[in-house]
């Protein structure tokens, strides 16, 4: 009997450890949530005439509550949605006038699909994943400040106002996933996205931006 009893207890414990095994299969559906920083290396044109020669901007880091959707096409092979709150961006002066301090903001929404490779097997306890996106950048909710104005020749009563253009980007990323619970997981990952757009000003001048930003994410994820 105890003989028996040690045999059933051993069977139960390796389908208790068995069930417990993380496991990111084919057909795999998971969501997380956390945060996402975005840093911009922004690389500005100069501002078109009339301007001061080397009038150019830079663009501040923002960060925002983010999340996710996961799908596992094989046990390798997922499609990666990530989805999140707007990021607000401060422009700022550079370059011959670096010290007017901030010229604006934006908000955008980068809406990105990603294709990516998770090595190791299904039931690693740690996958790390290349992935490459495409990303499309929506910009608005644009404001200027006085700032802005004065330096584009604008005045109190006819501010200088500004819009940017919407645009495509390619996004390499890496990334590791740590199934630390059968079904619950820490995701952390860093991109880069390849972007250049243009903001076009009231006054008719426009500046190219390539932002180019670094993006660093990490999520609590749960797997269905």
């Amino acid at each position: 009997m105890k003989q028996e009893l040690l045999q059933a207890g051993a069977a139960l414990a390796l389908l208790a450890a068995c069930g417990a095994a993380p496991a990111q299969v084919a057909g795999t559906l998971s969501v997380r949530a956390g945060v996402t920083h975005i840093a911009p290396r922004t690389d500005s044109d100069n501002l078109t005439a009339p301007s001061f020669p080397n009038t150019k901007v830079d663009v501040g880091s923002a960060s925002a509550l983010t999340g996710g959707i996961t799908y596992m096409v094989t046990d390798h092979w997922a499609l990666d949605l990530p989805m999140g709150l707007p990021f607000k961006h401060s422009f700022y002066g550079d370059g011959a006038i670096a010290g007017v301090g901030k010229l604006g903001e934006t908000k955008v929404i980068p809406a990105t699909l990603f294709a990516q490779y998770r090595f190791g097997a299904a039931q690693a306890a740690f996958r790390p994943y290349v992935g490459l996106g495409v990303t499309y950048s929506r910009f608005f909710k644009n404001r200027s400040t006085a700032a802005l104005t004065g330096v584009t020749g604008g005045s109190p009563a006819n501010p200088t106002t500004a819009y940017i253009d919407n645009q495509w980007g390619l996004t390499p990323q890496v990334g590791v996933v740590w199934n630390f619970h059968e079904r619950w997981f820490l995701d952390a990952a860093y991109y880069k996205s390849f972007l250049k757009t243009t903001a076009h000003l009231s006054t008719g001048q426009t500046i190219g931006m390539r932002l180019n930003p670094d993006v660093f994410s990490l999520g609590l994820g749960y797997r269905f």
